[in-house]
């Protein structure tokens, strides 16, 4: 029995600096206002999601290891402060996937964001040169159906490529990291000229 409490002590001096450092020094700790002030170009999504835009990415599994690449082709239009995202996304494995997402962004920078596959409303917002979404996203059936909780950065380069981190998390567990280039498609085609 005196054995036991400093283990459960020690188990919650642990779990506190997870904690603790989940809240205070992770990916999760951003906040849009970290980015209120920065220097650099501006992100607005009506602008910088427009048109025809070129993905590359990957998604990390829970080890760390990476479990897909792909490669995707955007369609953005925007009418106002509404605006719908047609995604058309390859995977290595020769697997294809569609979403449409339809996106609504206030005049204080808030967006609400909707797919189908997508559970309720996405919420973010847009600050200095990054976007923040969080949505809860439901897997495909034959990939468990899972409702995972999703927080996206995305992050304006000089250059106009957005970058893309996103966490999947179920259970407050971290289950798929996602890393991906954006960048519009007429862009890489005077690239290539």
């Amino acid at each position: 029995m005196d054995a036991l409490i400093p283990a459960l002590l020690g188990a919650v001096v642990v779990m506190m600096c997870g904690w603790t450092r989940s809240r205070y020094a992770d990916f999760l700790a951003q906040s849009p206002d970290d980015y209120a002030n920065g220097n650099g170009p501006q992100f607005d999504v009506r602008t910088h999601l427009n048109g025809p835009i070129i993905c590359e990415g990957v998604i990390f599994g829970p080890t760390g290891r990476v479990s897909s690449r792909f490669v995707g082709e955007f369609d953005c239009r925007w009418e106002g402060n509404s605006g719908v995202m047609d995604e058309v996304f390859t995977y290595d494995d020769g697997s294809t996937q569609t979403r449409a997402w339809r996106l609504t962004i206030g005049n204080d920078g808030k967006i609400v964001a909707r797919a189908d596959d997508v559970v309720g409303d996405g919420t973010g917002q847009q600050t200095g040169s990054s976007v923040q979404l969080k949505y809860k996203f439901r897997l495909p059936d034959e990939s468990g159906g899972h409702v995972l909780d999703t927080v996206d950065w995305m992050y304006l380069a000089p250059n106009g490529t957005i970058v893309n981190r996103s966490q999947f998390r179920k259970y407050g567990i971290k289950v798929a990291e996602l890393v991906a280039t954006m960048r519009p498609a007429n862009q890489e085609m005077k690239e290539a000229a």
